[in-house]
């Protein structure tokens, strides 16, 4: 029988932030393994990693990417990461893989996509399955990529898993949101829907060589009409959001859209939206995990576990609907918070007595050490 792993020291822990720090790829694939973990002492052990290694001053180009399956998503990212590195810059790809709704189980293939990118000392790609995870992205993106920005990496790229018009979690941790789109999709009202087209701040038109490129700039021009109908937005310059052709094949247009992604982040650190829009993802991050632990403090405890169980029998026997029921589970849970509120408000009324007269010494280890 294998023995469970002993928990790291805080010794481990500070040894582990230096090296991801130094840059080491293998302390980042271990540090990206241990918050990726749902293993109760693994979440504090990478919760102390992360404070470890958190730096304001290493900040890197986040640049989400987007786009329906068989788009060329990891064609592109190759041929964009290769033309970065090339230029002797670090990028880091962490790639999100849908997983299996029987199994739960992942391929993560895109190593393998990306093979000459693999192969770059400046790049590293870092699969991840998505797991039960809605929005394209995984459950512990966030902090992979602060990981990957404290080991020093200039741009980080999330490419979701193929996505439709609703999956938008991934412009929620990006500096830029780019969309990814293919020619000749045969809907052209598809660039006037709402959704994922409006939070895009670039789309490039993939595949525009040989005899797709006609096809390709119609469908560019198709989609530049439509960004021009949707309300200005205030973190843009005139001209965003806008519409480029890009061939992952051939290599054209990947410099000038490198070129416009470098104009608009420079633009939004000047104007001051990128810093407001860091703070905003901050606190979107805190509000994830609070309610993430919530629900995870709920199924954990024997008495919450019973009533929601309790209350699923009824959903599902046709006695309760679903929002009745969930109104149940939550009535209780105010119900619990209430009591123990009033025994805190009890416990405290008993310490105010005692530090009357002649209480002495216990009067003062109540109020603790306040004059």
């Amino acid at each position: 029988m294998t023995e469970p792993a002993a928990p790291r020291t805080s010794r481990a822990i500070s040894d582990l932030a230096a090296a991801v720090r130094s840059g080491e790829r293998r302390a980042l694939a271990r540090a990206i393994t241990l918050v990726e973990s749902a293993r109760p002492d693994h979440r504090a052990e990478a919760e102390a990693l992360l404070g470890a290694v958190s730096d304001p001053r290493r900040e890197a180009l986040r640049i989400g990417l987007s786009g329906t399956p068989g788009v060329g998503k990891s064609s592109f990212i190759e041929a964009f990461g290769l033309m970065l590195t090339g230029a002797g810059l670090k990028v880091a790809v962490l790639a999100v893989d849908p997983s299996s709704a029987r199994s739960g189980g992942s391929i993560l293939g895109d190593k393998t996509r990306m093979e000459k990118l693999a192969r770059e000392p400046l790049a590293y790609i870092r699969p991840s399955p998505a797991r039960s995870e809605l929005g394209g992205v995984a459950r512990r993106t966030r902090e992979a990529v602060s990981l990957c920005e404290a080991a020093g990496f200039d741009v980080v790229v999330i490419e979701t898993v193929g996505v439709g018009q609703s999956e938008t979690q991934v412009a929620r941790m990006a500096d830029l949101f780019v969309l990814l789109l293919a020619p000749a999709g045969g809907d052209e009202l598809q660039g006037v829907k709402r959704g994922i087209m409006e939070i895009a701040d670039i789309i490039l038109v993939n595949k525009a060589d040989g005899d797709l490129r006609g096809a390709a700039t119609r469908t560019c021009a198709d989609y530049a009409g439509a960004l021009r109908l949707l309300r200005r937005r205030p973190q843009d310059p005139d001209g965003f959001p806008k519409a480029m052709l890009v061939s992952a094949l051939e290599g054209s247009g990947l410099p000038e859209a490198w070129g416009e992604m470098q104009a608009l982040a420079d633009w939004r650190r000047a104007s001051g939206h990128w810093a407001a829009r860091r703070r905003e993802q901050a606190v979107e991050w805190f509000e994830e995990e609070v309610r993430s632990g919530l629900l995870a403090r709920l199924a954990s405890d024997p008495e919450h576990g019973r009533r929601m169980r309790a209350e699923a029998a009824r959903v599902a026997a046709g006695t309760a609907s679903p929002a009745a029921a969930a109104a149940a589970v939550l009535a209780g849970l105010g119900e619990e918070s209430g009591a123990s509120g009033h025994g805190r408000a009890q416990a405290g009324e008993r310490g105010e007595a005692g530090t009357g007269a002649g209480a002495g010494p216990a009067g003062l280890d109540a109020g603790g050490d306040s004059p």
